[in-house]
């Protein structure tokens, strides 16, 4: 990686801080002139003054391993510990419940699903059987073009949508597993990215229910800022963006379906 690669994630945790380099160079025992070198690449930073730093500005331990890897120091990411079932079978399933008749599911760091409500799993079944084979994973189901890609009308656009979110999430964790994952789903065929607009929320456009329905979705962090097992658990939850969708989901959802937590 360049080494200028970890000046910028410096620079963006110093500023999410609201801290400038003379305050960090004070916290962190070195001069503003060194930590002005480092933020835009004339210098690497060691790895002490690096762990210092990370320190100084309160950084997760999962996303420290981005800060060694950009700075070609390369510790190997620990893998994220085992959500614990306990906390699937609680927090998580109310809050999935609770959003129902409307999509919602959790994915772990890895962007695997752990669990899902009533109605996302009605939508998984427009996944081929490959696809939905444990372990469930998030963009891989989206994208591939035996997935939910098939039944996607503006897919240029929920495609661009998906790839810059799993690069922002592969940059900052630093996690192996998301850089193979990134690079494998950006390789499926799939139409142009489209020209940039200035819309707020990406829609997706989907067929489904014999029908096309419009949703948009928010992703939701345990814990942010911590490093505990329920942080490497994320919650995206879709919501109707009209309101024939909402009725169509209001319809849709048959009694006989499982309760949220199948994956599949």
């Amino acid at each position: 990686m360049p080494v200028s690669e970890v000046g910028a994630l410096l620079r963006e945790w110093r500023r999410r801080r609201g801290l400038t380099q003379l305050d960090l160079a004070l916290l962190a025992d070195t001069s503003t002139r060194h930590l002005s070198f480092v933020e835009t690449g004339r210098a690497r930073p060691g790895p002490a003054l690096l762990a210092r730093l990370a320190d100084r500005l309160g950084v997760p331990a999962r996303q420290r391993d981005a800060l060694y890897l950009a700075a070609g120091h390369a510790p190997v990411p620990a893998r994220p510990k085992p959500v614990p079932p306990h906390l699937v079978a609680g927090t998580v399933e109310r809050l999935l419940a609770a959003h129902e008749p409307f999509p919602a599911l959790a994915f772990d760091a890895e962007e695997n699903v752990v669990s899902l409500n009533r109605p996302a799993a009605l939508l998984a079944r427009l996944l081929p059987e490959h696809l939905r084979r444990p372990p469930v994973n998030l963009m891989r189901a989206s994208l591939h073009p035996d997935g939910l890609a098939r039944h996607v009308v503006n897919l240029a656009e929920w495609r661009e949508h998906l790839l810059g979110r799993l690069h922002r999430q592969m940059v900052h964790s630093g996690l192996p597993a998301l850089r193979a994952l990134h690079r494998e789903v950006s390789g499926y065929p799939g139409p142009a990215a489209p020209a940039p607009d200035d819309g707020v929320l990406a829609v997706l456009h989907l067929r489904a229910f014999g029908t096309e329905v419009r949703l948009f979705s928010t992703v939701s962090t345990f814990g942010a800022g911590t490093d505990t097992d329920l942080c490497a658990l994320s919650l995206e939850t879709f919501h109707p963006a009209d309101a024939r969708t909402a009725e169509v989901f209001r319809a849709a959802l048959p009694a006989a379906l499982p309760a949220a937590g199948d994956p599949t």
